[in-house]
């Protein structure tokens, strides 16, 4: 006889009061990332909200790359183009 440990899954209802709450919560800077992780990876939250935390965090990162992506490119035309060596000899 195996001896797996088994985890519940949470399929739960969240509330529209817990909706609430957690719009609330990710309105505020850096609290808004923590609780995306807590609830992502954490063993209390219902399936429904780890599952859209965890879509969160996805598109999160997709936009974080998308704006790495833009700044190395606006930052490469300007430094091809001269703009930084234009702005230091204004400077002296």
């Amino acid at each position: 006889m195996s001896t797996q440990n088994y985890v519940p899954v949470k399929n739960e209802t969240v509330s529209i009061g817990d909706w609430i709450i957690t719009y609330i919560l990710m309105a505020i800077p850096l609290v808004n990332f923590i609780m995306l992780i807590v609830w992502a990876f954490g063993s209390d939250a219902p399936q429904s909200k780890k599952n859209w935390a965890r879509a969160n965090l996805i598109i999160m990162l997709v936009g974080i790359v998308i704006m790495i992506i833009l700044w190395v490119t606006v930052f490469a035309a300007l430094i091809s183009s001269g703009a930084f060596e234009d702005m230091a000899d204004a400077l002296r």
